[in-house]
Order: C-alpha cells, then structure tokens, then sequence
C-alpha cells in the first residue's frame, strides 16, 4: 500500500463543479469521472466523508436576493444537496463502492439521519459517508458543514475540490497576474478574504487546527485527489 498522509478525508465539493461546462444541473460523465477518483483514493485504505454543496441546483443567498424568503431559500438548496448526494451515491455504487447518505434534516424513506456515532461506523467499514442537507440550519453553507462534520468525525483534512488549482489573490480567470499561493494561514484567508470557504468555517478549522487542501478536481489525469492524500504539494494549503 502506498504511503499516506491523510487517513481519514472530508472531501467538500461544490454544486457547481457537478454540473461540468453546463449553466446547472448534473452533468453525469463529470459526475462518472469523480466517482472515479473517490474509488481509487478508497482503494488504498483512506476513509472518506463526502459533502456538496448544491449549488447547480440552488444557492439560498441568491434565490434570497431575487425573491425568496432566505430561509426558505436556504431549505431549498439543502434539498439540492441531497438530490447530489444521491445522484453521487448511485454513480460510486455503480462502480462497487459502499455509500451510505446521512442527513441533517430526517427523509429516512432517501436517507439515514445523521448521527456521528453512525457515522464513524460507516466509516470504519469502508464506506464512503455523504453528508447532506447542511448543517440542517438556514444561514449556514456547505461550507461549514463540511467543517463541522470534520471535526466531528475527526478528519486528518478538508479538501476542497475545485475548477482552479489553488487560492489567488485575484481571479486568475479574468486576471492573468494573479498570484498563486501555495501555504496561507487560517487568519490571513479571513483578512484578506480570499474565498478558500466562509469565514465561519475557516474559523472552525482554525479553531480546530484542521488543515484545508484547495486543488483542482479536474485537471491532472484525474489524479490529482490521490496526489493529495500522498502528501504531494498540490494545491493550496491552509494551516
């Protein structure tokens, strides 16, 4: 087996990484290719927790700002999670891999409600554990949830899979000389407001003494997750 750095990972994805070069939605040979990595990087021993945000369905601040009621709104986009967390549940199953989906907000006819006992079980088994619906609380992003799961689950890591390959000090999109950063402390994320999460879950990890791994999901022959759990330098990494 190979030699790891992480043994037990909280993998955040966003929604809208799901939905590939579409405007929403799930594009399924993106969602093929990541269930892909996932396999992999449990086939050598790591224990993984999973959360996405639902963000190619629903975002609750925006909805908030063109009309809804925000929490309202914030329910809404913890139902999207849970329409991706059972999209990705069917496609890792597909592939053999044992998933259990645990959520924050009871609908045990889709879903086991989340206990971290229940959790940690799963875990140990081998499975791959998706946590859904948030925190279960309007007002809180994936983000946070992704932080607060692993804490409770007591996970080496939160890596962060994106569509860049880091953290920059500017979109490096639309601005050729942003900077990229390879090491950030927690507090110089919420100074500068660099984006890496929110800054209550930054404030969590800090807390916490949980290091994040920003990377880029999609690029790297799909290899790059496993790259992460070995301890190369990929991405970005807060600590």
């Amino acid at each position: 087996m190979s030699k790891l750095r992480y043994h037990r990972i909280l993998l955040k994805f966003s929604g809208e990484v799901l939905a590939g070069n579409r405007d929403g939605g799930i594009d399924f040979p993106t969602l093929t290719a990541f269930s892909q990595q996932i396999a992999e990087v449990r086939a050598l021993g790591v224990e993984i927790g999973l959360v996405i945000g639902g963000g190619n369905i629903l975002r609750g601040g925006p909805g908030s700002r063109n009309g809804l009621d925000r929490v309202s709104a914030d329910y809404m986009g913890m139902l999207g999670t849970v329409i991706n967390a059972l999209a990705f549940q069917n496609a890792l199953e597909q592939i053999d891999v044992d998933t259990r989906v645990l959520t924050a907000i009871k609908m045990e006819q889709l879903a086991e409600p989340y206990i971290k006992r229940r959790a940690m079980r799963h875990l140990e088994k081998g499975r791959v554990v998706i946590f859904a619906g948030g925190t279960g609380n309007p007002y809180f992003t994936t983000d946070t949830a992704a932080a607060l799961r692993a804490i409770e689950i007591g996970a080496d890591v939160v890596i962060k899979g994106t569509k860049v390959d880091g953290v920059y000090d500017g979109d490096p999109v639309t601005n050729p000389d942003a900077k990229k950063y390879d090491h950030l402390q927690y507090i110089d994320v919420i100074n500068q407001g660099l984006g890496v999460m929110d800054a209550t879950a930054i404030s969590l990890c800090m807390e916490n003494k949980l290091p994040i791994v920003v990377f880029n999901l999609i690029d790297g022959n799909g290899n790059n997750l496993n790259r992460v759990v070995q301890g190369e330098e990929v991405g970005t990494i807060v600590s």
